[in-house]
């Protein structure tokens, strides 16, 4: 390979701007070379607003583009499996938005797909590429905190327009798989294992759909955790993670995209301190991870074997509350 990615976005998603497009102008070595969406006038648009070489008629179209050599896939969470399979059957690299499936038995039948090819499947579980959240794995890890007692982590916002794409259950909607993946993923990162979930409560949009939800979880360790989520809840704003220890705790303010603000303050038998990161983007750090993985083989943290993990105790909140698993679209 050259020394630079080619990456097609599948769609004219509002994330990719944010996610791919901006941090790779500042990456020599990604460059995003063609877009495709099911409206043809709207990739146009698309790819005048961001000078982007190549708009495909369709999705197959892109895929089978062989000057790309990966593939960024932000469409809805349904369609994540089918186009994550199709672009490693076309022999592309995937970068996958969050949550990588509709639930983990499809996460495992791409994680399978992706063990038997030379390709690199990322999830794109930003935040855990940043300093801030290497820092707070690392305080873990030091014994600071002592052991591990309680770990919590909550990801909440407003989302008040009930036609988003995000409440529809034919498309794998929901708060828990759109925000609550975050949640739960910090939950199992900084607890450092995946949990069991011991309870789960939903508060819901309509009878398949939650837009709001809470649920405890324990470790093998002993330790125990919480995830919260949602999308419309009293509840507005709530971004944060707190890791209790039997020495001391921390708590991350917005742990998600400290580029825009954060707050890690940390209490133990040291003291009382507050640390503060780079405010260089979360998706600028990612980017670098993907790139270095795809050219020079390096490893990722956000697998799909780690997607697994995320996608069985998402699952396992859905059960506990008496929701249906999501379905591939």
């Amino acid at each position: 390979m050259s020394g630079e990615v080619r990456v097609g976005i599948l769609g004219a998603a509002r994330i990719a701007p944010l996610a791919l497009i901006k941090p790779a102008k500042e990456n020599a070595e990604v460059v995003v070379a063609a877009v495709a969406a099911r409206d043809a006038s709207r990739a146009q648009a698309f790819a005048a607003k961001h000078n982007i070489a190549r708009v495909h008629d369709d999705y197959d179209a892109l895929i089978a583009d062989p000057s790309l050599d990966a593939v960024y896939n932000p469409l809805p969470n349904g369609l994540h499996g089918r186009w994550t399979r199709a672009a490693l059957a076309a022999g592309k690299h995937v970068l996958c938005e969050k949550p990588f499936t509709a639930n983990a038995a499809e996460a495992r039948e791409i994680a399978e797909l992706a063990r038997n090819s030379d390709r690199v499947v990322m999830e794109a579980f930003h935040y855990r590429y940043h300093p801030l959240s290497l820092r707070v794995e690392e305080i873990i890890a030091s014994g600071e905190l002592g052991k591990l007692k309680r770990v919590e982590a909550a990801l909440c916002f407003p989302l008040p327009r009930f036609s988003d794409i995000r409440y529809n259950y034919s498309l794998a909607g929901g708060a828990t798989m759109d925000a609550g993946c975050y949640a739960v993923h910090m939950v199992r990162t900084f607890g450092g294992s995946t949990p069991e979930v011991v309870s789960a409560q939903a508060k819901l949009r309509d009878p398949l759909v939650d837009r709001a939800m809470t649920a405890e979880v324990r470790f093998a360790g002993g330790h125990t955790g919480q995830v919260r989520c949602s999308m419309w809840s009293t509840h507005l704003i709530q971004i944060n993670a707190k890791v209790v220890g039997s020495q001391g705790e921390l708590r991350v303010l917005n742990p998600v995209t400290p580029q825009f603000f954060h707050r890690l303050s940390v209490r133990s038998p040291d003291g009382r301190r507050v640390e503060r990161f780079s405010h260089r983007p979360s998706y600028a750090y990612q980017l670098d991870a993907f790139a270095a993985a795809v050219l020079r083989g390096e490893p990722v943290k956000t697998t799909p074997e780690d997607a697994i993990e995320n996608m069985t105790v998402i699952d396992a909140i859905y059960r506990a509350a008496g929701l249906p698993l999501r379905e591939p679209s």
